[in-house]
């Protein structure tokens, strides 16, 4: 059934948001099918729920009014749908005694208006006069992306956020931005956990949630992180695995390490390097290691004349106990 929102908030279309709130207000009171009994008071209680949930929030405010009740509950076309428009099809909860509950708070709203013996209580605009418990919502959580090098000097991220935030007269509300500051310590690990308590949308009749960001690690060219240690992968030859060489790795504060290595280097062989590896979170003096592995490279093919060489060197240093 086609729902006139404005129309059951017995508002038109120029109304504010305070006027949208003091309509809902009045109307639920009056409408509550725990006070009136009268016939299609009920199906009244339902329409005035949606309509408030619809029009008291902006983005679906502006939706309802731009589209109608067909544009919102279907979706915009993708051609309307930029510039953080609503795209999605609106669904309504169905619980109007919810929406009720949050607007004046307590999980027994109705009852607050009444005192022992019966008698009806005046309740002012700030809700049910403190009788309702507030509730904290759930966490917001997300995603801080970090690079290797962010997490191996320390950083500093600003993040701008838009949230609902009260007014002065304590019962309407309006969107502002602000900016969260998160310093980034040299050592974090993977899903180090940042929490700014309170910062969610703000209500008369809830406790704003807490905003979680979680650390993220970004890939890296030449480095793969394992907790405090890094593991460079190097390419060598055959010929280089078992006579010597020295490898070049540039580190993420810039030095470039020159390592000789000696040992002949098998298929289980890595090089550690200690001291080289990420700075530990609680003491960023120390540190943990540079793991240097391995990828050999075989010749794809070799003439009968160096095969000839190659088992004549195995042959003597077998038989003579003796390095090549």
């Amino acid at each position: 059934m086609t729902i006139d929102y404005y129309a059951a908030l017995e508002i038109n279309r120029n109304a504010t948001d305070a006027d949208i709130k003091k309509a809902y207000r009045r109307l639920a009171l009056k409408y509550h099918p725990n006070k009136n009994r009268n016939a299609g008071s009920a199906e009244k209680f339902s329409q005035l729920a949606e309509a408030y949930d619809v029009l008291s929030d902006p983005r679906k405010k502006a939706t309802y009014d731009k589209f109608g009740e067909e544009g919102l509950k279907g979706g915009i076309p993708p051609e309307f749908g930029g510039n953080g428009a609503w795209s999605s099809g609106y669904v309504y909860h169905g619980n109007p005694d919810k929406t009720f509950r949050q607007f004046f708070g307590g999980d027994n709203p109705f009852a607050d208006f009444y005192t022992n013996d019966g008698n009806e209580v005046p309740v002012g605009f700030g809700g049910l006069q403190g009788r309702g418990v507030k509730t904290q919502d759930s966490p917001i959580e997300r995603d801080l992306h970090l690079a290797l090098d962010d997490l191996y000097h320390g950083c500093t991220k600003k993040i701008k956020i838009s949230r609902r935030v009260m007014n002065e007269d304590g019962y309407t509300s309006s969107i502002k931005d602000k900016i969260l500051t998160i310093v980034v310590k040299p050592g974090w690990n993977e899903g180090t956990r940042i929490t700014f308590p309170k910062e969610g949308d703000q209500g008369p009749n809830s406790i704003p949630a807490d905003i979680v960001f979680i650390v993220r690690q970004k890939s890296h060219a030449w480095f793969v992180r394992q907790q405090n240690d890094l593991v460079h992968k190097a390419q060598i030859s055959l010929e280089m695995a078992l006579t010597g060489f020295s490898v070049d790795v540039e580190t993420l504060d810039g030095r470039l390490l020159n390592i000789p290595i000696n040992d002949i280097v098998h298929p289980t062989y890595n090089k550690v390097v200690t001291g080289e590896g990420m700075p530990l979170s609680q003491d960023p003096s120390q540190r943990g290691n540079l793991i240097i592995m391995f990828d050999t490279q075989f010749p794809q093919k070799l003439s009968a004349e160096r095969k000839r060489l190659i088992k004549q060197a195995l042959s003597y240093s077998t038989n003579n106990h003796n390095p090549i």
